[in-house]
């Protein structure tokens, strides 16, 4: 598999997520309308920087108790574990919640939480819920279709498959970017191009966010900013 360098994680990670989305419509214009999440979400840590890595994917349900045997429970935890380490890093553990309605159980809270930062996982994007927000390791961030209080019968279904969280379809190993406003997949192959489209952007942004905040600003001045505003690459 092709990696980004850690200076092009870095300047990925250095943009938040709406900024993203915006490049991808330049670099990507196809995806303009798919790849990102849609539906309302909660971060359980709002001020933490955007996090960038290479999805590892699982699906969970809570609602009844696994039907398997309690040994064959246990070691797909722990292949799932090693299948978190062997991936590569960073990561971003994306967990679907396959039970109607999602959130009857917790996957996440101060355990694992400690474990995937262990094994190299900036956070997890799950349509599931999440819990134990002030224990949870330090830095690392949740952004989950829910809080709450119990695991109930959580358990892993599957892992290493697509998946799908709040309409953002994520293959393994696809490279998912998330803060506070959701998540979105970037393309490996304009992954690189999108740190620039971005400062494109913010450049043109700033003629009309510059003028916008003079004294005596009008519709008059608006226009003027505007057709500036498109000169600008």
């Amino acid at each position: 598999m092709t990696k980004l360098t850690e200076e092009q994680l870095a300047a990925l990670a250095a943009l938040d997520t709406p900024t993203v989305c915006n490049a991808l419509e330049i670099v990507a214009p196809e995806r303009r309308g798919y790849g990102y999440t849609t539906k309302p979400m909660v971060c359980a840590r709002p001020s933490l920087a955007p996090i960038v890595g290479y999805a590892r994917t699982a699906r969970i349900r809570a609602k009844t108790p696994p039907q398997r045997d309690a040994a064959v429970m246990k070691q797909q935890r722990l292949d799932y574990y090693q299948y978190i380490d062997e991936g590569p890093k960073p990561s971003i553990t994306v967990i679907e919640d396959l039970d109607e309605p999602a959130g009857f159980g917790a996957f996440w809270g101060e355990v694992q939480s400690n474990i995937h930062k262990g094994l190299g996982c900036l956070g997890v994007v799950t349509s599931g819920s999440v819990r134990d927000i002030p224990d949870c390791a330090e830095g690392f961030q949740m952004i989950a279709g829910s809080f709450g209080p119990s695991h109930a019968w959580v358990h892993l279904v599957d892992f290493d498959t697509e998946v799908s969280v709040h309409g953002m379809d994520v293959a393994p190993m696809d490279i998912v970017h998330a803060d506070q406003h959701g998540a979105v997949v970037i393309p490996l192959a304009v992954a690189k191009d999108v740190p620039e489209a971005a400062a494109m952007i913010a450049r043109k942004e700033a003629v009309t966010i510059g003028a916008a905040q003079e004294p005596g600003f009008n519709f008059e001045r608006l226009k003027q900013a505007m057709g500036d505003a498109e000169d600008v690459h």
